[in-house]
């Protein structure tokens, strides 16, 4: 016989029971468990990607470049995602049920996640650990990394998804952008989410939401410390593939996450 599950069917870990009925009799027996996850070879489901070379670049390809500088020095940094490495995808379903979503309502939150914008939520939210949710990584952009690893060490996600398990989930030191990035690709490729990177030089950090880079000056052209809009050399983010109907059909495609715990998006 076969087992079929909906496109839209819940990701995660499932029990499978054997249950046969005779007359007034029931019997059931354990047979195993089996895990579910977005399929982009499915055409009913939410991440479904056509293109076949893109599914291989955006889901199963297990290394990458970031690239990383400013505008007149760009720099490529290879970086191991490790998706498929030992033990990464328990340490990816561990990590839906230590959101502060799960731990708000469990029963709501494992039933929405059939939906890629939710787990891409969810994902982008657990990658940091500023929101006191035991996130994998806590960022630092200045002053010493002294008894802790300086964020242009790393070079791939898998040791840092296996010290946060090892530490019991307590956020790993340190990250910036293309660290939260480089990790959130690894997690939502491995949830079978297509996933890639973004890099931005010339970056605005728009603190206000007035879709503006405000500066001030006093009257004899002296710069005044007011305001927190900045523009950074760089910024790296992630894009997932999947379809919007809450939108519409005009915004299916490449949506943008951000991991990196600098602003949020209220």
């Amino acid at each position: 016989f076969t087992i079929t599950s909906p496109a839209n069917a819940v990701i995660g870990r499932y029990n499978l029971i054997l249950q046969v009925t005779s007359g007034n009799k029931i019997f059931s027996r354990f047979l195993g468990q089996f895990v579910l996850l977005f399929n982009p070879w499915c055409p009913g489901d939410d991440v479904y990607m056509a293109n076949e070379s893109e599914r291989q670049e955006y889901v199963l390809n297990e290394n990458g470049i970031i690239f990383v500088g400013n505008a007149k020095y760009m720099e490529a940094r290879g970086w191991y995602y490790g998706q498929f490495q030992d033990q990464l995808l328990n340490i990816c379903l561990t990590m839906l049920d230590l959101s502060l979503y799960y731990r708000q309502d469990a029963a709501i939150d494992v039933s929405r996640r059939g939906d890629p914008k939710y787990v891409g939520r969810v994902i982008s939210s657990m990658i940091n650990g500023n929101d006191n949710d035991n996130g994998v990584l806590l960022g630092k952009w200045q002053g010493s990394f002294h008894s802790h690893e300086n964020p242009s060490r790393w070079d791939g996600s898998v040791v840092i998804l296996q010290k946060w398990r090892q530490d019991n989930y307590k956020p790993v030191q340190y990250g910036q952008c293309w660290v939260f990035a480089g990790v959130m690709c690894t997690v939502l490729r491995c949830l079978g989410i297509p996933t890639r990177l973004v890099s931005n030089f010339n970056s605005a950090h728009d603190v206000d939401r007035n879709l503006s880079i405000d500066k001030y000056y006093d009257s004899s052209g002296k710069s005044l410390n007011i305001g927190k809009d900045s523009t950074w050399d760089y910024h790296v983010w992630n894009e997932s593939w999947f379809i919007r109907p809450d939108l519409g059909a005009a915004y299916n495609g490449w949506q943008v996450l951000d991991a990196t715990p600098q602003e949020q998006s209220k």
